[in-house]
């Protein structure tokens, strides 16, 4: 972390979760698809079910974050005995989020579709969707990233790959098998999408946990000997709650979209949720390398590196306009065949290739506002992501896209997005700016000090 050529260290670091969240990426589009072959209506209610879904998924990798980071500061300090507290209090932090999102999924899952405006049909679909994804099975997502992020604390991000990649490959086998009923499997329509993704998140859990006792000698777990400590919880949640609010924000931002395009018709939502899994195929290897980064600053910040930290925030960038660049052109060229793996009907592909047009301008400018929040959270300023989270999906982008829907015209909605990209990163660019004169400056200025 502190000695191996910048460049080769973030390879060797992201390559591995890239191609994992690659992955995951790909199963998100393929579970989709296969919805999709049910009715639009399904589609609908996975695209009506995606708020709650991503918030129980950010809040385990919130929590992560803080461990993560908390755990790789301590190791650049040598502190092996606090790192391992923190990893210990990261997992059992996890479990509390996953007892909290047990309570909703047994008390409020029908309430998320009759608040989004859906009709019978959708909403029974997303009842039998988000029942099984949010109640008990739950526990797979919440083991698989805690373990993963004590991997990639420690730089061992290959097994990252392993675990993401067996969990995604299993989704991707299982879910026609369970929604079709192929072979000897039984036919469950909706609830075979979702029992294949949550048994897939418990088989990469299961690997990830067996991979820390195996090959993460720098961490010591040993729940026996664990005692909460007030200190190290509030350490954990002031790094990750900013990052479980981003997520939350996004959950609600999404909520509002769905509530603005379902006045148009379901078919719009439907498209909402479609661009969101083709999304994924931008942000993913560019969140996975983020999950490279973090560790990466964090160590050297502790080891007091700040060149090392300039270095590698000015390749992520490099790395992550060129995917998004890549994706940008993808959905201006091929929109229309991207759609139509969703079984698009024409009203779906009249409403949809626009809207991907569109919205992929802001992948322009989003590389680089992501790598900015992987600074800002290794350096212990989540709570700056939040607010640039905060002000560009609530304060900009939904009363943007309302006021543009006033004008009853659906194509005018898509253009919130870019948009509020442009305001996302001018914020961004201060944020860093300032963060690096407060953490980092003073650090190269006491190094020039002492060298003259």
């Amino acid at each position: 972390m502190g000695v191996m050529p910048v460049n080769r260290l973030l390879i060797t670091m992201a390559l591995p979760m890239m191609l994992s969240m690659l992955v995951q990426a790909l199963y998100n589009v393929v579970d989709s698809i296969f919805v999709a072959r049910l009715s639009e209506d399904a589609l609908t209610a996975v695209s009506m079910a995606f708020p709650v879904q991503n918030l129980m998924i950010g809040v385990s990798t919130g929590l992560a974050v803080g461990t993560n980071a908390l755990v790789s500061r301590e190791l650049g300090k040598r502190n092996f005995k606090a790192a391992n507290q923190m990893a210990m209090h990261g997992i059992f932090l996890e479990a509390i989020g996953y007892l909290i999102f047990l309570i909703f999924g047994l008390t409020a899952t029908r309430l998320v579709f009759t608040m989004q405006g859906a009709d019978t049909v959708i909403t029974q679909y997303g009842v039998d969707y988000l029942s099984i994804i949010i109640l008990c099975c739950s526990f797979g997502i919440y083991t698989e990233v805690i373990f993963e992020r004590l991997l990639q604390s420690t730089g061992k991000t290959i097994y990252t790959m392993f675990t993401q990649g067996l969990g995604a490959i299993f989704n991707i086998i299982f879910d026609p098998l369970l929604i079709f009923g192929i072979g000897p499997f039984p036919a469950m329509g909706i609830k075979g999408a979702a029992a294949a993704t949550v048994l897939g998140q418990i088989v990469a859990g299961i690997l990830a946990l067996f991979l820390n006792f195996r090959v993460n000698d720098e961490i010591q777990i040993k729940l026996r000997e664990f005692k909460p400590d007030m200190k190290a919880i509030s350490n954990i949640l002031y790094i990750g709650v900013p990052s479980i609010l981003m997520v939350a924000i996004g959950s609600i931002m999404t909520f509002c979209i769905n509530n603005i395009l379902v006045v148009f018709s379901s078919t719009a939502v439907a498209v909402f949720g479609v661009y969101f899994k083709l999304q994924s195929f931008a942000f993913m290897p560019v969140f996975g390398m983020n999950n490279g980064i973090v560790p990466i600053v964090a160590y050297n910040y502790g080891a007091r590196k700040p060149d090392r930290i300039k270095k590698t925030i000015r390749l992520g960038m490099t790395y992550a306009e060129c995917i998004m660049f890549c994706i940008f052109l993808l959905m201006q060229c091929f929109p229309t065949q991207l759609l139509k793996l969703f079984s698009a009907s024409d009203d779906m592909l009249a409403i949809g290739v626009p809207a991907l047009r569109t919205i992929s301008f802001s992948f322009l400018l989003a590389g680089i506002c992501v790598v900015c929040t992987s600074f800002f959270q290794a350096l212990g300023s989540g709570v700056s992501s939040m607010l640039i989270s905060f002000l560009r999906q609530l304060v900009v982008l939904v009363p943007l896209a309302y006021l543009l829907a006033q004008t009853g015209d659906l194509s005018m909605v898509w253009y919130a997005w870019p948009i509020a990209e442009l305001v996302s990163l001018s914020f961004s660019i201060i944020f860093f700016i300032r963060l690096d004169r407060k953490l980092l400056k003073p650090i190269r200025d006491e190094q020039n000090a002492t060298a003259d």
